[in-house]
């Protein structure tokens, strides 16, 4: 049977709330759960920059800003991780699975936070090295700080980069709208995502194929959203990936659809990826899990542990037609 979990991010704004239903629903690799609606400083962005000392930044007009100190708002998003970490810390004694933190990651978080004069921060060569950095450390201490808080769990990482495939690309606008930053190079890309990348996930909703820099970076595993792969070019490189021996993370409930999808529906889009990839079974048992495309901040609080039953008994019923393809 394949185990399931679920990108991260979830509606509503009771953290203790979501956290008990995660267990519930996703025990095997749970996810921390991510609040965007508690608001400044829980979406994406802030609740990467939230973890970070020894940097400060705050919101202004145009989004995330760095600043030579932390601001009210990043002591927020600090503050909020402390609680949560308390709240987890209670709510997970006993708990001895996989627990699943998410964060931005550095080049997602390059192109989104701003400079202290203006621009993002992956206009400057040095800061965005700064910014990777400081990351990094930050998350070490928190994965230290959670296996101490919870000594059970296996912590493990998904770095969210949205933005990965733009900042390759080129196509990240300037502050003026008029120009595009400079692509980055594949081997930058790589340095700043190797260190963060020994035994976590990196995900990313977005197209074009980011699994080569995934494989030169070492992650474990690659989250991806499987209706973005469709083409035979598209299902190659989920082949290759599967091939190396790298684990995978298939995001077959369309989060962006905003509605339940059936157990029939999820076990037909992941027989469509799986199938061509002709895994043996014990891989498809230990390797390959089903997730959801992307966050599900947007869905109504009602809706996701329907949707979440129906992912693990697709999972259970694609797992069961896999093996009578190979006995």
């Amino acid at each position: 049977m394949m185990r399931v979990t679920a990108a991260g991010s979830l509606p509503g704004d009771d953290f203790r709330g979501a956290l008990a239903a995660m267990t519930e629903a996703l025990p095997e690799v749970l996810p921390l759960p991510e609040l965007p609606a508690r608001g400044v400083g829980s979406e994406m962005t802030g609740r990467a920059l939230g973890i970070i000392d020894g940097l400060g930044f705050d919101i202004q007009p145009a989004g995330w800003r760095l600043t030579a100190a932390p601001g009210a708002d990043h002591r927020r998003a600090k503050a909020r991780w402390r609680h949560d970490l308390d709240d987890a810390e209670e709510l997970l004694q006993g708990f001895d699975g996989v627990l699943k933190v998410a964060l931005a990651g550095p080049w997602t978080l390059a192109a989104t936070v701003e400079r202290p004069r203006g621009d993002r921060l992956l206009a400057d060569h040095g800061a965005r090295r700064e910014l990777a950095q400081a990351l990094t450390e930050s998350w070490f201490r928190l994965r230290a700080e959670l296996r101490r808080r919870i000594p059970g769990a296996k912590v493990l990482l998904q770095l969210d980069e949205p933005a990965l495939m733009a900042v390759s690309a080129g196509t990240i606008p300037t502050a003026s709208g008029f120009g595009k930053h400079r692509r980055v190079e594949v081997p930058e890309l790589v340095g700043a995502l190797k260190p963060l990348a020994d035994g976590a996930w990196l995900h990313c909703c977005a197209p074009g194929n980011w699994l080569p820099v995934a494989e030169r970076a070492g992650f474990a595993a690659a989250a991806v959203d499987t209706r973005l792969f469709r083409e035979p070019a598209e299902i190659d490189a989920l082949v290759q990936w599967a091939q190396a021996g790298r684990n995978l993370a298939l995001g077959v409930v369309e989060t962006a659809a905003g509605r339940v999808q059936g157990v029939d529906e999820l076990v037909r889009e992941t027989l469509r990826v799986l199938r061509p990839l002709e895994l043996p079974t014990p891989s498809v048992d230990s390797g390959v899990l089903l997730t959801t495309a992307c966050g599900m901040a947007s869905w109504k609080v009602t809706d996701v542990p329907g949707q979440l039953a129906s992912l693990r008994r697709a999972g259970a019923l694609a797992a069961e037609a896999l093996h009578r393809d190979n006995p």
